[in-house]
């Protein structure tokens, strides 16, 4: 009995040792959801779109700046960010959305096409100007998810630092500009952008189907906390790319669609995915290592300014072809961040199912495609250099 006394208090204080060991993490991150609400907050208020985002994230850029290297949070706060953007996507998705991105299929091909060879274009100039190899420059610049890219450029021999850097300020500069400039020339009533938008009938109707809900929200929001962890594990475990967002939209998508009941998502859970993912991002900043690339990075945000307006250029043939709206258009074919452009369009009130169609095409064309073009054009500026020499 004694022995069972002595061994309980062991345990207690051990796990009191261990908490206290927890509280700095804790405190920190703490501190910086907090950082990342007032940001969001302000940025809200100004009615910048997708503010709860661009907020966050340049709070976490800030406070990682001021800390003098990255502060990463746990990356179950990034995934469950992901994971309710998702669930926001498929409320608003129907098969409408699907047939109508099958109509345009050969030029939404095309588009993808021209983006991606611009994309390796822009990469072949980082190298030449900045005297990085060219394998780094190349992979720095394709348009994919930047988690999946990172493994692949170690594999491919590529420097995983820079590239992580490169990737990062690629998005980091798409984040910033697009939502801002789409929202500064195509201005929405941004409390009612989604129920005011023009779309096609099938996505109006699966959005006015999350205004009254049939089931208490208790209930709602049980069905949906099932829906994220399902979707996030599924997803990580077929190692889906962007796993929590890709494996969290599929499954909520199958629910919403299979329920007989009408769910919606709340304003506030998408914009608690909004703040998840800015802080995640703006944290990560690493001043320190930017520094050390300061021309590369120099040369890259003009390079990634110049696709950036190409891409738009190609989203407006888009439009002029198949007269799809014009915000749709541009935020569809956008060189990365697919959860910062389906928040955009969400706001914005163009059509959100078909951004994300238009988006997951380029990005899983240019995933399974992307190491294979790298390899085929570094053959090909190799055998070009052997012949110069000869």
């Amino acid at each position: 009995m004694i022995n069972k006394i002595f061994s309980l208090q062991y345990d207690s204080q051990e796990w009191r040792d261990r908490l206290f060991s927890y509280l700095p993490q804790i405190t920190t991150i703490v501190f910086q959801l907090a950082l990342g609400i007032c940001a969001g907050f302000v940025f809200n208020w100004l009615q910048i779109p997708v503010g709860w985002l661009l907020g966050s994230m340049i709070g976490g850029i800030v406070y990682s700046t001021i800390q003098g290297n990255p502060q990463p949070l746990p990356k179950i706060f990034i995934t469950l960010g992901k994971a309710l953007i998702a669930l926001a996507t498929a409320v608003r998705f129907s098969w409408d959305t699907i047939n109508v991105a099958a109509t345009y299929a050969i030029p939404l091909l095309l588009c993808v096409f021209i983006s991606g060879s611009l994309s390796l274009f822009h990469g072949y100039l980082l190298s030449r100007w900045s005297g990085i190899d060219r394998v780094t420059a190349l992979v720095a610049f394709i348009p994919g998810v930047a988690s999946s890219i990172v493994p692949i450029a170690e594999e491919m021999g590529a420097d995983a630092v820079a590239v992580a850097v490169f990737q990062y300020l690629r998005l980091l500069l798409v984040v910033l500009l697009i939502p801002s400039a789409a929202g500064f020339f195509f201005p929405a009533d941004l409390n009612n952008s989604v129920t005011s938008a023009s779309c096609p009938s099938g996505i109006c109707e699966a959005i006015a189907t999350t205004n009254n809900s049939s089931v208490p929200m208790w209930l709602n929001l049980i069905v949906l906390c099932g829906c994220c962890v399902v979707g996030m594990w599924g997803g990580n475990r077929l190692r889906l790319p962007a796993s929590g967002f890709l494996g969290t939209f599929l499954v909520g998508l199958a629910v919403f669609w299979s329920s007989p009941y009408e769910l919606q998502v709340p304003q506030w859970l998408f914009a608690t995915g909004l703040l998840f993912v800015g802080i995640s991002i703006g944290v990560k900043f690493d001043i320190k290592t930017a520094n050390k690339l300061l021309k590369a990075v120099l040369i890259e945000i003009g390079l990634v300014i110049s696709l950036i307006l190409l891409c738009v250029g190609v989203g407006y043939c888009f439009h002029l072809v198949t007269h799809v709206d014009i915000i749709t258009s541009l935020l569809g074919f956008t060189p990365g961040g697919l959860e910062a452009m389906v928040a955009t369009v969400m706001q914005l009130g163009g059509d959100t199912g078909l951004v994300l169609a238009m988006q997951l095409t380029r990005m899983l064309i240019i995933i399974a495609l992307g190491p294979w073009l790298v390899t085929f054009v570094m053959k090909v500026a190799k055998d070009s250099d052997e012949e110069v020499r000869s």
